[in-house]
């Protein structure tokens, strides 16, 4: 059986299903629980001075019949007195001394404050921090989450001063609400950050009731933006995971965030570069006991694989990752329909002749029975009849013998750039 402990910058845990800095985690009864059912570390729902939560918080959105494919909230950090939570946070510690447990914490960005709070949480036998630059409504009305997250200059200072007074290791959460996350991600090392974890929620208006015109969700008629997580965002979450992981200036472990919701979309992550991976909505939306079916799934995959630890898959996709210029221009995919499964549901050719390049033909044999077929001469490989068709193995798509050999589009332009350089006439 594969070895799923993981070691993040110092932190160490069971296994790399961690529960992120939200509602599941706001009090020791719920971490505990999470524990109990067999998660490996949890960060504390964000700890700081005393706020007003208001009510309705959350709202989801639910696609093609599918429950939850996006969640949306408006819920701030926690409202439970900072005392309480120290209180609790110890005790869950010293009832179960291998789980990470790991504080979020968020204050104004004034070294003082970040100082006082370091030291107070430490006390309690916290294993590691996370500083929460990501939050994107309420508290960054107030300057801090997103509204410290979106300038690296603050993102650097105020990890630095957490740096100067942190035992433990300081992960600090990025907000996703900018250009770049990679100029952040920078920014916190440069900080001193001991890792970072990515992705904080994204800004959303979730939906619009269009019987009363009012805000989903609404508070006495009422709504503002709030932060959108949920297997919906897991691409964008991938992508900036991805990007921080081959920037050659962020050299610190990750920990991904953002729609994992099964072991599968977990190793997508790990592979992309995190160490490990923080799960929310889809504790919130099937419970605690979905992380056995995680542990269960990524054991088994690894042991079919012959991967003795989890740790020796973390960053194995990231040389594959790179930018558009760099991609072959001549290598070549065409799409292959296989008419002893096909269905001739026509969706392929629907979407093939309106909006894309209009090379399936309906076609009809000898039998008069009709079907459909690729002129491949003409088909770009761009997956779309593949992405459309309801039934699989119905479309394949296949390598095609080259005719040139490979030629990326940087080395197109640099060939060119050559040739126009040594044709200039320097005489005049």
């Amino acid at each position: 059986m594969a070895d799923l402990r993981i070691n993040l910058a110092g932190i160490k845990s069971p296994n790399p299903f961690w529960l992120a800095s939200a509602p599941p985690t706001n009090s020791g009864y719920q971490v505990q629980r999470a524990f109990e059912a067999g998660w490996g570390g949890a960060v504390w729902k964000t700890l700081g001075d005393p706020i007003l939560n208001v009510s309705s918080r959350f709202a989801a959105l639910s696609f093609n019949g599918q429950r939850v494919a996006g969640f949306n909230n408006i819920e701030l950090i926690t409202d439970r007195p900072l005392d309480v939570n120290l209180k609790e946070i110890y005790e869950t510690k010293k009832k179960f001394p291998n789980h990470a447990i790991i504080a979020s914490l968020m204050v104004e960005p004034k070294q003082e404050k970040w100082h006082e709070i370091v030291k107070r949480v430490e006390d309690v036998g916290v294993d590691g921090l996370e500083l929460n630059f990501g939050c994107p409504h309420g508290m960054a009305e107030r300057g801090m989450g997103a509204a410290s997250g979106q300038v690296p200059a603050l993102v650097e200072k105020q990890t630095y001063w957490v740096k100067e007074v942190a035992k433990t290791p300081v992960i600090v959460k990025l907000t996703p609400n900018i250009t770049d996350i990679t100029a952040t991600a920078e920014a916190a090392c440069n900080g001193g950050a001991d890792a970072i974890s990515l992705i904080n929620t994204i800004n959303s208006l979730m939906g619009v009731d269009l019987d009363t015109w009012n805000t989903i969700p609404h508070v006495a008629g009422k709504g503002a933006h709030g932060g959108y997580c949920g297997p919906a965002v897991k691409p964008i979450a991938l992508n900036m995971v991805a990007e921080c992981a081959r920037h050659p200036n962020v050299n610190v472990p990750i920990s991904g965030i953002g729609g994992i919701s099964n072991w599968k979309d977990a190793v997508e992550f790990m592979l992309m570069g995190a160490t490990g991976v923080q799960v929310c909505t889809a504790a919130m939306h099937h419970g605690f006991r979905i992380v056995e079916d995680m542990i269960e799934g990524l054991s088994n995959y690894l042991d079919s694989k012959g991967i003795a630890s989890v740790s020796d898959i973390v960053g194995k996709s990231v040389p594959k990752y790179s930018d558009w210029g760099d991609l072959d221009l001549n290598y070549n995919i065409v799409a292959r329909i296989n008419t002893d499964v096909c269905i001739n549901c026509n969706k392929c050719h629907i979407a093939c002749e309106d909006t894309s390049h209009q090379c399936i033909d309906m076609l009809t044999d000898a039998n008069g029975k009709s079907y459909l077929k690729v002129r491949e001469e003409d088909c770009v490989g761009c997956n779309l009849c593949s992405i459309v068709c309801p039934v699989d193995g119905a479309i394949d798509m296949i390598e095609v013998p080259r005719e040139l050999p490979p030629m990326t589009w940087n080395e197109r332009q640099a060939a060119l750039n050559g040739s126009l350089t040594c044709n200039v006439d320097v005489t005049n």
